[in-house]
């Protein structure tokens, strides 16, 4: 029997359709000689501390480190019944075709399984980036082998192995040192999570420690020869200035204003001109489809995942989501054609814009060089149901839809002038844009420069050197410099993805310059959502803070387990192990000793942990203590398990 083994039950039908086994069996699908099955998700979990030991159920510093000598994994006990099925399966099959996500993680789902139930048969690889039926069928007759991806599930395990244990170690470490100092929660520390939070501490620290300073800004409407009025803005003086080029002394200010107002005219200086092409934004990988959802319809990072799994598994719509790349191979081009007919047969109404679009156009997107395991999430060959989609679903996919047809539209070109005029001894300047073709920037606006000041994309009269221009107004504008925003979920993405950006170290910057910062596309949602769980996180509106409990972790862990630098460059070894340049068992071993260093370095920490000042027990009139359960944080007594009093969290609730 050969088996297909998919990661969801979703998954499962799709491929077995397309196999057609279409008799229903005992959590399978059943065909002629083939048989689907499916995983939920994970069905095994590495097994906790105390599976090690009886005495690790009860948390001591003289228990750490915790270092599996052999690991191990369990089965879920929610899964125990799937488990089952396919460990029965797997007994019978002569061959198994790997048919989970084809990324790291959908390759351990699978390996694990295989191992644990002592499969011996031979095993390919079904390799898909969408699961409508063209794409299943072109899957099914390339199948990878067995080896080809087989050092995902090492890179997998490593990453899993690594994240326990950090979590399990450093999480009872600190939790421990928290007790002492009457914090009664847990202090989880996560070798993504940590460092991800301090990126919002950061922040944090940044904006309560800013100082808003008063500047001026003086503008002068001018106008030539009866042509369209323009403003041009005063240059301080070098010795009036700062960094910004922003002038801090209203006096200065004031007397230019008064220069410029009694001179009655300025004479343009220096006047130039620069033709610019900007080529059109990439289809989207996951990372910035989550900034451009974060930005323009106020989701969350696990809301836009969610709603591109959707638009993959169930409405066929859209590629696999969970993509790193925004580039696409050159032999899909093939496939525009095929495309572009399927947007229409949805959507009737693209047609005069279809009409526009040049199909025979290849953009920077067509580049065989620069895709990965996967390329850029792009609308399917088949027309899917735009009437099922729900408005935020239909929204997510018209992005995605629109960032595809930007690739067979022209560059956007304008010129952009900038001009110096000297008024009495004062110098100013202006900047002009003209925009010659629109091309792209007709269909979609999507940059940040598309927000810039209306000074800078005004459009400029004919000017030349020499000429003279009207002064007709002249205004002060007294102003005050701002502090940096809050994060949104959408910025955090985009700084756990461009992590370089943030280190200060030269060379280790250049080794992370392409790395892929801290997390994957897979895992940044997730991770997120945990700490707003955990309540290491706070939502206000879009905006993201950081609890005094998530400061004072920080404050406290040590620095390499909080830097996003050091976070990247354990992604970076996971990709070497990925390749085989680095083996499992090498990189677990120098995490189990790194491990080690820390407790025995920060087993004597002092910790000043603030604690959060909840409702009071409905039951014993105790304190209560704030605790995570299956279903979200809620407020428990601190007399647990002797009294079992609890409010729900949105109950009582004096944030710190």
């Amino acid at each position: 029997m050969r088996l297909f083994l998919c990661e969801k039950p979703s998954q499962g039908r799709d491929i077995a359709k397309v196999l057609g086994a279409s008799r229903r069996g005992d959590g399978c699908l059943i065909g002629r000689e083939t048989t689907v099955t499916w995983c939920i998700g994970h069905l095994l979990e590495t097994a906790p501390p105390e599976a090690y030991g009886d005495q690790y159920k009860t948390w001591s510093l003289d228990h750490l480190p915790i270092i599996p000598a052999q690991w191990r994994v369990e089965v879920k006990p929610k899964t125990v019944a799937q488990f089952k099925i396919i460990k029965h399966l797997l007994s019978e099959a002569t061959t198994v075709v790997i048919a989970t996500d084809a990324d790291r993680e959908g390759e351990m789902i699978a390996r694990e399984l295989l191992e644990l139930c002592n499969y011996r048969g031979s095993v390919e690889r079904l390799w898909l980036s969408a699961l409508n039926e063209a794409s299943i069928r072109k899957a099914l007759s390339s199948l990878k082998s067995s080896q080809e991806t087989f050092p995902l599930y090492h890179s997998a395990l490593a990453r899993s192995r690594a994240d326990w244990l950090i979590g399990m170690n450093l999480s009872r470490l600190f939790t421990l040192l928290g007790r002492r100092a009457g914090y009664g929660a847990v202090l989880s520390v996560g070798r993504v999570q940590t460092p991800t939070l301090r990126l919002v501490v950061e922040r944090d620290r940044a904006i309560a420690s800013f100082v808003s300073v008063p500047y001026w800004v003086v503008n002068a409407h001018l106008s030539s020869m009866g042509q369209q009025p323009f403003i041009a803005s005063w240059i301080p003086p070098s010795s009036g200035r700062d960094e910004a080029g922003r002038c801090l002394q209203q006096a200065l200010a004031s007397q230019a204003l008064q220069a410029i107002s009694s001179s009655k005219t300025a004479t343009v200086v220096s006047l130039r001109t620069e033709h610019l092409r900007e080529a059109p934004p990439l289809p989207f990988d996951l990372s910035t489809l989550q900034e451009v959802c974060s930005r323009k319809l106020g989701l969350g990072a696990q809301e836009t995942l969610n709603i591109a799994q959707a638009l993959y598994e169930t409405h066929k719509a859209t590629s696999y989501p969970r993509s790193d790349c925004r580039y696409l191979p050159e032999s899909m081009f093939n496939e525009v054609a095929a495309v572009f007919d399927a947007l229409l047969r949805m959507d009737p109404a693209l047609r005069p814009a279809l009409g526009s679009i040049d199909q025979s156009l290849r953009s920077r997107a067509w580049n065989d060089a620069k895709v990965t395991a996967h390329h850029g999430i792009i609308p399917t060959t088949e027309p899917a149901n735009l009437g099922r989609m729900s408005e935020q679903e239909r929204q997510v996919y018209e992005l995605i839809r629109s960032h595809y047809l930007a690739q067979f539209l022209p560059h956007h070109e304008f010129d952009r002038t900038e001009v110096e005029l000297e008024c009495s001894a004062e110098r100013l300047t202006a900047v002009g844009k003209q925009i010659l073709v629109q091309g792209w920037k007709g269909l979609l606006s999507d940059n940040p420069d598309d927000d810039e000041p209306s000074q800078k994309s005004q459009v400029l009269p004919a000017l030349q050197q020499g000429r003279q221009c009207a002064v007709d107004d002249v205004e002060l504008k007294s102003m005050r410099t701002a502090a940096p925003k809050s994060l949104t979920e959408g910025d955090l993405i985009k700084a756990m993805k461009n992590v370089a950006k943030l280190v200060n170290d030269p060379r280790l910057k250049q080794k992370l310059r392409d790395t892929t910062g801290i997390g994957t596309e897979a895992t940044r949602a997730g991770i997120i959502k945990g700490l707003i769980d955990r309540g290491y996180l706070l939502k206000k509106k879009r905006a993201l803070m950081a609890s005094a409990t998530a400061h004072t972790l920080i404050e406290a862990v040590p620095a390499a387990v909080a830097d996003p630098g050091m976070t990247a460059i354990w992604e970076q070894a996971l990709d070497e192990i990925e390749a085989g340049r680095l083996s499992l068992d090498a990189f677990v071993a120098k995490q189990a000793h790194w491990i080690t260093q820390l407790i025995a370095n920060c087993g004597a920490l002092t910790l000043s942990v603030p604690v959060e000042a909840g409702p009071v027990c409905p039951i014993c009139n105790a304190s209560m203590l704030r605790r995570k359960g299956k279903s979200g944080p809620f407020w428990s007594c601190s007399h647990y398990p002797d009294c079992k009093g609890t409010v729900p969290i949105s109950k009582g609730i004096r944030r710190p």
